[in-house]
């Protein structure tokens, strides 16, 4: 018998059991491949954002459009703001919507906070009874004032007290912790005039009819409600690049709703239970810019003063307050959106 026929067997068992390992082979191969590529696409390679914001404002309609209708990622907008940029569980953001009073406090704490874009700027208003003796702002000493303490609409408040050479002292603060329903103490009679953002005061107008009065001048103060992360998520190149993804189709997608903004109007009414006419009546008084607004800083500098006072601690000077607006995302995100167009 030849050599060959005594390594036939030989060489059938090697055959028989390459075939067995083969699967296992071609998997670690396989892991390999995928473990040792460049990434591509960071959206292959990381989780989906995990974005906040306040769904019962009407501000937060770009950030409703574009996650569901532009971003290229199943992303969802969960309700919540700046502090889940620092939750330390399941509930941490790698991007958040707030007004920019709202940046300020939590960047005392957490001074690698960042503003990276606004989303929408907000014209305030005030709503006051006629038939509780109040007729022009200066009328408002010895009223009370229903609003929430610490935010955009107290300042503006502020703002307001002081064109009519009134201070919050010369009122009575009627404090409430949420927006939702805050109208109901106009409405009822506990408060003489309302101060907060929209559409709580359309609801007060509405039900107040022709007993409401109206107080909306220019006292050089909008609300900037902005898109914040921190220093971190922005340092995280793979990261970074997922949020100047998302700022890039924001900016497109605050365009389409500022264009078409029934599209708007009907996402807001659906995220915040508020009925679309009510949205639709408030939605006026808002802008989406999709860009950093210019007076943005000038805004913190001047509220900073507010704020400090209030608290009874030193203010933070402009350097300070300037470290907190990072405009590199927006200026990359703007780069990327002409590129695509």
């Amino acid at each position: 018998m030849g050599r060959g026929a005594l390594a036939q067997p030989h060489l059938q068992k090697f055959v028989r059991s390459f075939g067995l390992l083969l699967p296992v082979i071609s998997l670690l191969l396989l892991a390999g491949c995928v473990h040792g590529r460049a990434p591509v696409d960071a959206h292959s390679e990381r989780a989906p954002l995990r974005i906040y914001g306040m769904h019962q404002t009407i501000e937060l309609a770009p950030v409703h459009y574009t996650a569901e209708r532009i971003y290229p990622r199943d992303t969802l907008v969960r309700n919540g703001g700046i502090p889940n940029l620092f939750a330390t569980d399941d509930t941490r953001a790698d991007i958040a919507t707030h007004a920019e009073t709202q940046a300020l406090r939590n960047s005392l704490q957490h001074p690698d906070l960042r503003i990276i874009l606004t989303v929408a700027r907000g014209h305030y208003r005030m709503v006051a009874r006629r038939s509780h003796g109040i007729a022009t702002l200066a009328d408002l000493r010895g009223k009370r004032i229903a609003t929430m303490r610490s935010t955009s609409a107290a300042f503006h408040l502020h703002n307001l007290l002081r064109s009519a050479g009134l201070s919050e002292a010369d009122v009575t603060i009627v404090p409430f912790n949420t927006p939702r329903d805050i109208s109901r103490s106009i409405i009822s009679g506990e408060a003489d005039a309302l101060a907060i953002w929209e559409p709580e005061m359309q609801i007060a107008i509405n039900a107040l009819g022709d007993d409401a009065i109206e107080f909306q001048p220019d006292v050089g103060y909008d609300e900037l409600f902005n898109l914040n992360t921190t220093a971190e998520a922005l340092a995280d190149p793979a990261r970074r690049a997922q949020i100047v993804r998302f700022v890039a189709a924001l900016m497109q997608g605050s365009r389409d709703v500022t264009a078409r903004p029934e599209d708007g109007i009907a996402l807001v009414a659906r995220t915040t239970g508020y009925p679309l006419e009510l949205v639709r009546q408030a939605w006026p008084h808002h802008v989406f810019p999709g860009a950093i607004a210019p007076d943005l800083l000038d805004t913190l500098e001047r509220e900073e003063i507010w704020m400090a006072q209030l608290a009874g601690r030193p203010a933070r000077d402009r350097a300070a307050l300037a470290s907190i607006i990072d405009e590199s995302v927006a200026e990359e995100a703007r780069m990327l959106l002409a590129h695509r167009q």
